[in-house]
C-alpha cells in the first residue's frame, strides 16, 4: 500500500475538518485520508451542501504536501483527485467522465462532487485538502440537486465504502507520484481525454447569456477553452461558465 491506512470516523462535521484537525496536531504524512459514514455539514462547490443518507456512501477526504507548487497551479491537484476517482469508478461501469473543473458524472448525472481547500505559504500551496462525496448505495435522494445518482443506482448492486476508498487511494497515489516525478503534462492529457462532453457541440451559459460550443481544450492552469458556433474562442476560469443539462 502506498498510502496510509484510511482513518475511519463514524460520524463528522466534514472529513475535510476532521483532516485538517489531525493535521494541526502534528506530522501527517502524504495522502493520510479520512472516511465517514455521515456528515453533518458536507460542503460542496458554491457554498452548496452534499446530501448523503447516513451509512450509504463513501465520504473521505486526503491530504497532500506538495514541495513548491505555485498556488496558480494548483489546477493539477484537482486533476489527481479527478482521475483518481475516474478511474476507479470506471472498474464498475462504462459512461464515467470528469465534468470540468471537478465532478464525475454517469451519462447526464452527478456521481461524486469534491471540495478542495488548500493552505498557502507565500505563494506556494503547503497543504492541500481533497474531499469527496461518492454516492454509492443510496437509492432516493430528498434534495433539490437536480441529477444525482449511486452507483447502486447504476448497476444494482450494494458496495463496501472502504473498498472503494482504497481503490481510489491506489490511484490518487499513483497520480500523486506522478506529479511529483515531472509528469503533470501526462496527467493533463488523461484529464482531457476523460472529459465530459468532450465531442461535439452542446449548451453553455455565462453572464451573457446560453451558447452552443465545442471544448476545444483545458489550459495547464484550469482555463475551460470553448469554441462557439461562430468560430469564436471564449475561455472561462472556475464559476464564469456551466454546463446546462
Amino acid at each position: 500500500m502506498n498510502y496510509p491506512k484510511p482513518i475511519y470516523i463514524p460520524q463528522t462535521i466534514s472529513t475535510n475538518v476532521s483532516l485538517a484537525d489531525i493535521c494541526s496536531k502534528g506530522v501527517t504524512e502524504n495522502l493520510t485520508s479520512v472516511y465517514s459514514s455521515f456528515q453533518t455539514d458536507g460542503r460542496g462547490q458554491r457554498g452548496n451542501k452534499w446530501e448523503s443518507e447516513d451509512g450509504k456512501n463513501l465520504l473521505f477526504s486526503f491530504v497532500v504536501f506538495p514541495k513548491e507548487l505555485p498556488a496558480k497551479e494548483h489546477f493539477i491537484l484537482l486533476q489527481i483527485t479527478a482521475l483518481a476517482l475516474f478511474d476507479a469508478l470506471s472498474e464498475y461501469t462504462d459512461g464515467v467522465r470528469i465534468k470540468w473543473p471537478n465532478d464525475i458524472y454517469w451519462m447526464d448525472k452527478k456521481i461524486c462532487g469534491t471540495l478542495i481547500e488548500n493552505d498557502l505559504s507565500g505563494m506556494n500551496i503547503e497543504r492541500s485538502i481533497s474531499g469527496t462525496g461518492v454516492n454509492l448505495n443510496q437509492k432516493v435522494f430528498r434534495s433539490n440537486a437536480p441529477n444525482p445518482v449511486s452507483l447502486s443506482q447504476i448497476t444494482g448492486q450494494e458496495y463496501d465504502a472502504e473498498t472503494i476508498l482504497h481503490k481510489i487511494m491506489e490511484h490518487a497515489s499513483c497520480y500523486y507520484r506522478m506529479y511529483e516525478n515531472g509528469e503533470s503534462e501526462s496527467i493533463r492529457r488523461k484529464y482531457f481525454d476523460a472529459i465530459y462532453r468532450k465531442e461535439g457541440f452542446h449548451r453553455y451559459r455565462d453572464e451573457n447569456g446560453e451558447f452552443e460550443a465545442t471544448i476545444e481544450d483545458i489550459e495547464k492552469d484550469g482555463r475551460f477553452i470553448l469554441k462557439d458556433r461562430e468560430g469564436n474562442v471564449r475561455k472561462y476560469l472556475f464559476k464564469e461558465v456551466e454546463y446546462i443539462i
